[in-house]
């Protein structure tokens, strides 16, 4: 099991990764009032486990899926806490993926301004990426993570026993953050490159996801909320992902990232940020998981979500994060038109 430290300004916090993770967030919460934020899938899966090892948590139980992911669903998450007269000593747990861990975060952050937090994800994307680093949020209007706020959980249990129940799409899914992550740090690479062929077994992906949480502890130390730039690397593929994914839907965020990286890795190499060699050494990279790159008879269209994209700062601009070189990457702003331009990249045969 190993543990990672995150020395973060606003509340220091540890992620522990391994298996009997579980087991050490059991003993963490100790003595204290819990209350669980999960949805209707892990609920499912887990009842049981959770009537035995947490006999005494209120249990909050949402519907799945991101389109839940709303003002209506935090409320619900607020007036349920309010019902189990929660003080600012009880502990929120966010048990399950990525949306269960914003939702519930926000939920802690606002909640009588701010209880005690912390994250167990159940999802191979969310241990490696989206319950590390304080980001919360809902969807609102139809833009991700509109309404949000940074909140750190004071501990993330990373346990790889909840990966065994994911179907293959979420593996995949999961696959899609750590391939980013690849992208990003040389040390990630090597391991992905170096067992390729390893990418769909549990034991080799509890190493790499905890590979994928030092760097990303390393990143959030340095800059937790964004404010000098260096942060906005984690959104690599993300300007196209989040803007096809609200355009489409369907298919998983992280499947998503690798479409923006696979366009982005396209735009990069055209605007002459980085040679055509790292831009195919990306792409290839991105085939170990998604082997096709589907095409959208609509991508085009995405572009006005792309313009919604949180990172952009001028208006009919969109701006976006590029590799540069193994382990660079550069911010880059493209007119509308031309980034309207790229998407047409994905329209057509499959790639």
């Amino acid at each position: 099991m190993k543990i990672i430290r995150v020395h973060t300004k606003s509340r220091p916090s540890s992620v522990c990764c391994g298996a009997g993770a579980l087991d050490e967030a059991i003993n963490f919460l100790q003595g204290a009032q819990v209350f669980i934020v999960t949805d209707s899938n892990v609920f499912r899966l887990y009842q049981t486990l959770l009537a035995e090892r947490f006999p005494q948590a209120s249990v909050c139980v949402l519907p799945a899926g991101e389109r839940h992911k709303n003002r209506r669903s935090l409320f619900r998450i607020l007036d349920e806490m309010l019902g189990a007269q929660l003080h600012r000593s009880s502990v929120v747990v966010a048990l399950g993926g990525g949306v269960i861990g914003d939702m519930a975060g926000l939920a802690a952050a606002v909640y009588m301004r701010g209880t005690r937090l912390i994250q167990i994800p159940t999802t191979l994307l969310a241990q490696v990426d989206s319950s590390v680093g304080g980001k919360t949020a809902i969807d609102y209007r139809g833009v991700k993570n509109m309404v949000g706020a940074f909140y750190q959980p004071e501990r993330v249990f990373c346990d790889p026993l909840f990966l065994q129940t994911l179907p293959n799409r979420e593996i995949r899914c999961g696959l899609g953050e750590i391939i980013k992550t690849a992208v990003l740090d040389p040390q990630v690479k090597d391991l992905v490159v170096q067992n390729f062929t390893r990418l769909f077994d549990f034991a080799f992906l509890q190493d790499l996801a905890a590979e994928c949480v030092r760097f990303k502890a390393h990143i959030v130390e340095r800059d937790e909320t964004e404010t000098s730039g260096l942060r906005k690397c984690l959104n690599l593929g993300h300007t196209t992902g989040h803007a096809l994914e609200l355009l489409c839907g369907r298919r998983s965020h992280g499947e998503y990232v690798l479409i923006g990286m696979w366009l982005e890795s396209k735009i990069a190499e055209a605007e002459g940020v980085c040679s055509r060699e790292y831009a195919e050494q990306i792409r290839a990279m991105i085939r170990l998981v998604l082997p096709r790159i589907p095409c959208f008879a609509n991508a085009a269209e995405g572009l006005q979500f792309a313009l919604l994209d949180k990172k952009n700062t001028s208006q009919g601009m969109v701006s976006m994060i590029l590799p540069k070189a193994e382990g660079e990457y550069v911010e880059y702003v493209l007119p509308a038109e031309r980034y309207g331009e790229y998407l047409k990249l994905l329209e057509g045969e499959q790639r």
